[in-house]
C-alpha cells in the first residue's frame, strides 16, 4: 500500500449494538472502495473482517478487525468492532486509536443499550461521532422512528444529512439534504436526480432546519444567512466539519449495507469532513512524574503505542500499532518503555482483515502492524532510546465474571498456564490467577461469551483441551466454643520409636484476628525445643480443614500439658501430637462455617434502582446506602456473600438489559447461616 501523509489519513471505528450490521457495512465499504471484488456475507463466514473460527461459529465479530482502504486519494482505516457487551474491551480499545466513530444503528431495532454505552465512552473521550442508520430495506424499518430516538437519547446535536427514498422493500436511495438532490441505487452505479415530488415538502423543511443548525456555529456565515445569502454546499460542509470535530454536531446518514445503498456516501463524508490525525488534540504522554502533550507531528521523533495483539497461525504474534508521532519505517529501532528492551520493527505492514499489506512508511496518526516483537505486549509504548515515556491507552473495563479452568490432560498444567498468560498479554480485559485456598485456576473476563471465546482460542492455539467450571467459594471455619483435648502419638519400630503427647485448648478469636499459639507448659513436660513442632502440627491441621473440610481461622490454641520420652520423642512425634490434639479439640468445640463477603457497588439507571435493590436483598445482601452516579444513574453500595455473586455479572445484565455495571472486592468473612452450612459438601481433596 502507498505511503500516505497524516493529512490524508482517516481512522474510524464502526461501533454499536450487536446485530446492527457493522461487519456488513465494513465489507460494503471495502467493496465500494475497490479493495475486494465481491462482498462477503457474515452468515457464510466469508467477510474479510471475521476470519477467526470463533467468529464463524457464532456468526458475529469477537475481536476488532482493521481494514486499510483507499478512497479517492485518501487512506481510510476502518475498525470493525464487536457489539456484544461481553466484548466491550475490544470496542473501547478501538475508540482509543480512532479519530472518529461511526455509530451503526439498525433501522428496525433503533437505539439499543450498547450503542448508549459506547456513545457515552466516545463522548468522554471527546471523539467526533456520526451515525449510519442501517437496514432500511428490512421489514419494520423506520428512519423517522430511529431519528426521533437518536434525538431523544443523544440530544439536539443529531443532524440528519439524508432522508431515505422509500422504506422496507421500497427503499431505493437517499435524498442529500445539503445539495437538494436524490441519489438512487439500481443496477449499476448510483444516479443523481431531483427530489421526488412526494418528498419535496418534507425535504425542504428538513433542509432548512439543517442549514439553520449548521450556520449557527459560524457567526459570519450566520450573519450572511440572515441577510438572505444562501450558503453553498462547500460552505456548509466546512462549517459542518468544524461542528463534527468539536463534538457538537452528529451527522446522520442512512442506507443498507447489504444492498450497498448509501455506503459510498458514508465513505465520501468520512473523507470530506472526517478529522485527520492533525485535527485531533495532542496525545497525553507520561514522562516520569511529568505529563506532557505530544502533537501528531510526522516530522517528530517516532513514538508508537501497541493497542492490540493478535495471534496469526502463519506468522505468530502480531502487534497492532498506532504511530503517535513521527514516522515509522522498516528497521526502525525503538525501546519498549515497560521492559527497557530494544525492539527492531523489521517490516511494518497494514492489515485488511487478515491480509497483510506492506507499508513503506506509516506517518503520524496511522495504524499498522509488526510481527514477532518478542515480549512487547498490548499497551506498551515504543519510544526512541533515552526517552522513557509512556502513552496511556483508554481505561479498559475490569474483569467481572470468573470461571475455573483446568486442562483435561493430566500433564498439561504448565502448558495451560503458559497459554493463559499469553492470552492475557493479548487481551488486558482478561485476568488469570491461582486461588490457593480452593486449588482452582481462575480465568476472569467481561462475561460468559468473552470467557468461552478465550477458552476456545486457548484450546485451538495451544492444543490444550480445557474444561470450565463454576468458581468454588473459599469458605473457612472457626471454632464455636472452648474445648480441650489430648493428642498422643506413639509408634514403636525397630530401634528408636516415636512418642509425644500434647494437651491443647482451643477457643475462638474475634473475626479477622487470625491465629494465636500460647505456651502454658510448665515443668518441662514438653521440652522447649519441641514446642515449635507442636505449633507446626496445629497449623498444618488448621490448613487441612475442620469438620466441614475448610481451613480453620480466628482461633487461639493454648498448649497446657504434655509428655515426652528422653529417647523416642522428636519433632515429628510432637508435630503429630499437636495435629491430633487440635483435630480432637475442634471436634469437641464444634465449628461455624465462615463465608467471604464482598463490598459491591452497582451503578444502575434510575428507573431500574428498585429491581437491583430487590435482587441484592434476595442474594442475602445488605444495602449500605445509595449515592448519585453519572447523570440518570444511582450507585448502590451493599455487602453481599461471594457465593451469591458467582453469576452476578450475567444476571445483572439480564435484569437491567445491560444498563448497570458493578464492582466487587473482598471485604470480610462472616458466619454462614447454619442451614446453608449443613448443605455444604466437603470440598475436593485439593483443598
Amino acid at each position: 500500500m502507498d505511503a500516505y501523509p497524516s493529512t490524508a489519513l482517516r481512522t474510524v471505528a464502526l461501533v454499536g449494538h450487536g446485530g446492527a450490521g457493522k461487519t456488513t457495512l465494513a465489507e460494503a465499504l471495502a467493496h465500494c472502495s475497490g479493495a475486494i471484488g465481491r462482498p462477503g456475507r457474515v452468515e457464510d463466514g466469508t467477510t474479510i473482517s471475521d476470519a477467526d473460527p470463533e467468529e464463524h461459529q457464532r456468526g458475529c465479530s469477537v475481536s476488532t478487525a482493521l481494514l486499510a482502504l483507499e478512497w479517492r486519494g485518501l487512506k481510510l482505516n476502518v475498525l470493525d468492532t464487536p457489539g456484544t457487551a461481553d466484548l466491550l474491551g475490544e470496542a473501547v480499545a478501538a475508540l482509543g486509536v480512532a479519530d472518529a466513530a461511526v455509530f451503526v444503528v439498525s433501522a428496525v431495532d433503533g437505539v439499543e443499550v450498547q450503542t448508549e454505552v459506547l456513545w457515552r465512552l466516545a463522548a468522554e473521550a471527546g471523539l467526533p461521532r456520526m451515525v449510519f442508520v442501517n437496514k432500511l430495506d428490512r421489514e419494520r424499518a423506520s428512519f423517522t422512528r430511529v431519528l426521533d430516538s437518536l434525538r431523544e437519547v443523544f440530544g439536539a446535536g443529531v443532524a440528519p444529512l439524508e432522508l431515505p427514498i422509500g422504506e422496507e422493500q421500497r427503499f431505493v436511495g437517499v435524498v442529500d439534504l445539503l445539495s437538494d438532490t436524490a441519489i438512487t441505487y439500481a443496477d449499476g452505479p448510483p444516479t443523481t436526480g431531483p427530489v421526488p415530488d412526494d418528498m419535496a415538502t418534507r425535504e425542504h423543511a428538513v433542509h432548512d432546519a439543517l442549514v439553520e443548525g449548521i450556520v449557527v456555529a459560524d457567526d459570519d456565515l450566520m450573519e450572511r444567512y440572515l441577510d438572505g445569502e444562501v450558503p453553498d454546499v462547500e460552505q456548509l460542509e466546512k462549517t459542518l466539519a468544524a461542528g463534527v470535530a468539536d463534538g457538537t454536531v452528529f451527522p446522520v446518514l442512512c442506507g443498507s449495507a447489504t444492498r450497498g445503498i448509501g455506503v459510498d456516501r458514508l465513505a465520501a463524508l468520512l473523507c470530506e469532513i472526517g478529522p485527520s490525525p492533525l485535527d485531533r488534540p495532542p496525545a497525553v504522554v507520561h514522562a516520569g512524574d511529568r505529563v506532557v502533550e505530544v502533537a501528531p507531528d510526522p516530522h517528530g521523533a517516532p513514538l508508537v503505542r501497541v493497542w492490540k495483539t493478535v495471534a496469526d497461525r502463519h506468522v505468530g504474534r502480531i502487534s497492532l500499532l498506532k504511530v503517535v508521532s513521527g514516522s515509522l519505517e522498516p528497521d526502525t529501532v525503538l525501546v519498549d518503555s515497560r521492559t527497557g528492551a530494544e525492539v527492531r520493527l523489521h517490516a511494518p505492514f497494514t492489515l485488511r482483515g487478515h491480509t497483510q499489506l506492506p507499508a513503506a512508511r506509516l506517518a503520524a496518526g496511522d495504524l499498522g502492524a509488526v510481527a514477532k516483537l518478542g515480549d512487547v505486549a498490548t499497551g506498551d509504548t515504543l519510544a526512541p532510546k533515552g526517552t522513557p515515556v509512556r502513552v496511556p491507552g483508554p481505561a479498559l473495563p475490569a474483569p467481572v465474571h470468573a470461571v475455573g479452568i483446568r486442562p483435561r490432560g493430566s500433564g498439561d498444567d504448565d502448558k495451560l498456564m503458559t497459554a493463559l498468560h499469553r492470552l492475557v498479554e493479548e487481551d488486558p480485559t482478561l485476568a488469570v490467577r491461582r486461588d490457593d485456598e480452593t486449588g482452582q485456576t481462575l480465568l476472569a473476563g467481561l462475561g460468559e461469551t468473552h470467557l468461552a471465546v478465550a477458552a476456545e482460542r486457548l484450546s485451538r492455539r495451544s492444543g490444550v483441551a480445557v474444561d470450565l467450571e463454576e468458581v468454588r467459594i473459599a469458605y473457612r471455619e472457626t471454632v464455636a466454643g472452648v474445648a480441650e483435648a489430648e493428642g498422643r502419638y506413639k509408634k514403636q519400630t525397630g530401634g528408636h520409636g516415636q512418642f509425644g503427647v500434647a494437651t491443647l485448648r482451643v477457643e475462638p478469636l474475634e473475626p479477622g484476628a487470625g491465629f494465636q499459639f500460647v505456651d502454658q507448659v510448665v515443668g518441662g513436660v514438653i521440652p522447649r525445643q519441641y514446642l515449635p513442632a507442636v505449633q507446626k502440627g496445629v497449623e498444618e491441621a488448621m490448613a487441612a480443614g475442620g469438620p466441614h473440610g475448610f481451613p480453620v481461622v480466628d482461633v487461639r490454641v493454648t498448649c497446657t500439658d504434655g509428655k515426652s520420652h528422653p529417647v523416642d520423642s522428636s519433632e515429628m512425634s510432637f508435630k503429630m501430637a499437636g495435629s491430633l490434639a487440635f483435630r480432637e479439640a475442634v471436634e469437641r468445640a464444634a465449628t461455624a462455617v465462615l463465608e467471604p463477603v464482598s463490598a459491591v457497588e452497582v451503578e444502575v439507571a434510575d428507573g431500574l434502582l428498585g429491581d437491583v435493590m430487590g435482587d441484592l436483598n434476595s442474594r442475602r445482601g445488605r444495602v449500605q446506602g445509595t449515592a448519585p452516579g453519572r447523570p440518570g444513574t444511582t450507585v448502590v453500595s451493599a455487602l453481599v456473600p461471594a457465593a451469591e455473586l458467582v453469576r452476578y455479572a450475567v444476571d445483572l445484565r439480564s435484569l437491567t438489559g445491560g444498563r448497570a455495571t458493578f464492582t466487587a472486592r473482598h471485604d470480610h468473612h462472616d458466619r454462614l447461616p447454619a442451614h446453608l452450612a449443613a448443605s455444604l459438601g466437603r470440598p475436593a481433596a485439593s483443598h
